[in-house]
């Protein structure tokens, strides 16, 4: 037996009886089978690295019936040992319009075809609706925030350059976000975000509903409907057109520029634009750690937990050194710094921070900055991402994506040698600006913290380096380059 695939239904094809006599027979799959072959092609599968040892359906509840019905799905994949949940809506349709072929998962034996319904506007607007009027269908239970008023948001389309869910957005007033590898317990990005916008908080973009169920007894969030800042930029995009702009006056059009002395941040230039931007950006963060602080509270590390925390970070270290042998050079330096944080005699505040804070996690609106994705790492256990740490890590997170913004532009740049310069240049004007500004806004003095900050972007880059030789090698020499020179 084999099996084909074209316009993106799949079939399998076997013969019945024996000889030239035998009949070729086509049988449209079962969806489990489907779903095996077309979820390894999706942007937010997180098992790509091992073959799916199996699928099962283990939730399916039908949301809206006729031509087309709408089925949510919750898949337990199995693969090297380890299980996964995945959430799914299932579009069936008789007849699949163009526009939606891209969204195809399959034909099914009864005649209709399968498709991410998140795609279509007819099926994904209805999610809207069951959150408006918090509907209760099987197990899942669909909640608006008190006093959100819905209003007439006519329209759907998804983004499409989210890699690990799936955000639709309608009209220009809402986006919801389907989470599709889902963990249970409380969720840190709804409880984050309802927490400060309830406190008038304008850092967040404030939740208008979510969609949860529950499994083994425990809450499992599958959804947050949030207002949509239309008209916004995300930091990563504003700070690598500003290295490009800054690249761009040394290229082929401008290459008396390359000899001339790059001024520290003149009228004008590249990175004095992104630089103020920076500054308010520090701003901004210093007034959400003070909005955390006060939706939960602070603590004070004693001696030893601090001493504990220089530990852990020397034990992580070691790991990552054990991966990655070019760490090795740097032992000395890292396993010093750590010890003078274990050192440290200042009273050291921790509280609930962002806990993975870099360009690509905040958006400058009209307004300002806003921070987005306050889940952290869904792999990491619930009690880490939601425990008490020093601001100071978010802050030196920040501090090494600015770095990377400028870096990872130059890999490979035919006057990567001559724009070291204007990077180094760059990434200073931006990092400074970011500490003066957090600082201004009541943050902590950094430079009084310079012991403690140094540590933690340290602890930073030997993620970095551990995460760019496992996924990404030509980057490797970005964290490395910054511990050599640190």
């Amino acid at each position: 037996m084999v099996r084909c695939a074209f316009l993106g239904e799949y079939y399998r094809i076997g013969t019945k009886g024996k000889g030239a006599s035998a009949a070729m027979t086509v049988d449209p799959l079962t969806l489990p089978e489907l779903l095996t072959r077309w979820l390894p092609t999706q942007r937010w599968y997180s098992g790509k690295d091992a073959p799916i040892g199996s699928l099962a359906i283990t939730s399916d509840i039908t949301l809206g019936s006729g031509d087309p019905e709408l089925r949510h799905l919750i898949l337990t994949v199995a693969q090297g040992g380890q299980t996964a949940s995945y959430q799914l809506l299932v579009g069936l349709r008789s007849s699949v319009p163009e526009g939606l072929r891209h969204a195809v998962i399959g034909r099914l034996p009864d005649g209709l075809t399968a498709y991410d319904a998140l795609h279509d506007p007819e099926l994904s607007s209805r999610l809207l609706h069951d959150i408006a009027d918090q509907r209760r269908i099987g197990r899942l239970v669909f909640e608006r925030e008190p006093g959100v008023s819905f209003g007439s948001w006519p329209g759907a389309r998804v983004i499409a350059a989210e890699q690990s869910n799936t955000s639709v957005v309608f009209g220009e007033a809402a986006i919801l976000k389907v989470l599709r590898r889902l963990f249970p317990g409380a969720n840190p990005d709804l409880e984050v975000a309802a927490a400060l916008a309830r406190l008038g908080s304008v850092r967040v973009a404030p939740p208008y509903g979510w969609i949860e169920t529950r499994v083994d007894g425990e809450p499992m969030l599958l959804g947050v409907l949030s207002r949509y800042l239309a008209r916004a930029s995300d930091g990563w995009s504003l700070a690598a057109a500003s290295i490009g702009r800054l690249s761009a006056q040394h290229g082929d059009y401008g290459r008396e520029y390359l000899m001339a002395p790059v001024p520290r941040a003149g009228p004008g230039h590249p990175a004095a634009n992104f630089a103020q931007e920076a500054h308010l950006l520090g701003r901004a963060t210093a007034e959400l750690h003070a909005d955390l602080a006060n939706a939960f509270g602070t603590e004070q590390l004693t001696q030893r937990q601090l001493a504990q925390l220089a530990e852990q970070m020397t034990d992580k270290f070691t790991r990552a050194a054990a991966a990655v042998p070019e760490l090795a050079a740097y032992a000395d330096k890292i396993r010093a710094s750590y010890g003078d944080l274990a050192g440290l005699t200042t009273p050291v505040t921790i509280q609930r921070i962002h806990g993975d804070y870099h360009l690509g996690q905040v958006l400058r609106t009209e307004d300002g900055w806003v921070a987005l994705d306050f889940e952290g790492e869904p792999v990491v256990p619930l009690a880490q991402r939601t425990g008490l740490y020093p601001p100071l890590r978010d802050v030196a997170g920040m501090l090494r994506s600015f770095d990377y913004a400028a870096r990872h532009q130059l890999l490979g740049h035919p006057d990567a040698k001559q724009l070291h310069g204007p990077a180094d240049i760059w990434v200073d004007q931006c990092q400074q600006a970011f500490c003066a500004g957090y600082a201004r806004a009541g943050g902590l003095d950094l430079e009084a913290s310079s012991v403690m900050l140094r540590a933690l972007m340290l602890e930073k880059a030997v993620y970095e380096v551990e995460y760019e030789a496992r996924h990404r090698p030509s980057w490797l020499r970005i964290p490395l380059d910054y511990i050599a020179a640190a």
